[in-house]
């Protein structure tokens, strides 16, 4: 059995190779235009999803990035205000060896006291920095300053984490527990506020034993305070340390995703321009081709 090909199937086959062909012609244009491999999902509904995926990881590698970045800044501003306090502790040792010694006489402990007083409201004033607006040693009661400068040396806040999400399931404490460790709460709890306070009262005291108190438990508590500054310091370091350490995986992540993603959504510019070229080619021959075919008449088929 055979087949009889017509001038109109011959016509309707060209017409579809050509719109086929300029379809191709008109896709690639685009991607070269644009620089997207991907220009709609039906390009490549695998490639599309695959760069969906990658577009919401890259989302969440930006977000764990701006918690580095709030990290680092809690973490110097901490470190700061660490340093400052540790700095004015100093400054009230060098008070307290110089009036112990009896050299200056209760006029020069008199002296020293007042200093210490104006400390202890330094003191109170640091350890109620914030940042961006938070306090940055209250835990996590933020609602209020842990400390009245010129009120009593209770504490405010309480002893409540601030975490920060560095990465996936990875979270880093932010703040330190400057209370329950070096300031304290008043009421002759030891720690530094109530020991400045003993300082300033044996100092104001003139007794033999105010001075022998000076010289023995009262430097004693001083250095252990010190002490105590210096560990916090430390822990502020070693959490800096850990931030910073996430950051740079953080950056390489970003690299990584974002490389794949461009390899999935971004077009190659040579290779779609010589595609490009070569369709373009074949379209143009294609119409020559099919202007020839479709220009036969009964005519020319007489002959």
């Amino acid at each position: 059995m055979s087949y009889r090909i017509t001038s109109g199937m011959m016509n309707r086959t060209v017409l579809q190779d050509l719109q086929s062909s300029s379809a191709r012609l008109t896709r690639t244009y685009e991607r070269m235009s644009s620089g997207m491999q991907i220009t709609r999902p039906s390009d490549d509904p695998y490639g599309t999803t695959r760069a969906m995926d990658l577009r919401a990881e890259l989302s969440q590698i930006a977000q764990a990035q701006r918690n580095v970045q709030d990290a680092q800044g809690w973490q110097r501003t901490t470190d700061s205000a660490l340093q400052g306090m540790t700095d004015m502790v100093q400054r009230a040792r060098v008070l307290l060896v110089g009036a112990g010694n009896d050299a200056g006489g209760q006029a020069a402990r008199e002296a020293a006291a007042a200093e210490i007083d104006q400390l202890i409201r330094s003191v109170k004033t640091t350890a109620n920095s914030t940042y961006a607006g938070v306090p940055i040693f209250a835990g996590s009661a933020t609602a209020g300053l842990p400390y009245a400068v010129d009120g009593a040396d209770t504490f405010n806040g309480n002893a409540g984490t601030i975490v920060r999400t560095v990465g996936a399931g990875v979270d880093v404490q932010v703040n330190v527990d400057l209370a329950g460790r070096v300031t304290g709460n008043g009421g002759g709890d030891g720690k530094l506020l109530d020991a400045l306070r003993t300082i300033s009262s044996h100092l104001k005291g003139g007794t033999a034993a105010d001075a022998n108190a000076l010289r023995t438990t009262d430097l004693k508590a001083l250095d252990a305070q010190i002490n105590a500054l210096g560990g916090l310091r430390a822990e502020v370091g070693a959490a800096g340390n850990r931030i910073t350490a996430a950051s740079d995986r953080l950056l390489e992540l970003q690299e990584n995703a974002d490389e794949q993603r461009s390899n999935v959504e971004e077009a190659d510019a040579a290779s779609t321009m010589i595609t490009y070229a070569t369709q373009q080619a074949s379209y143009q021959a294609a119409l020559k081709a099919g202007a020839g075919i479709m220009q036969s008449s009964l005519l020319d088929f007489l002959r």
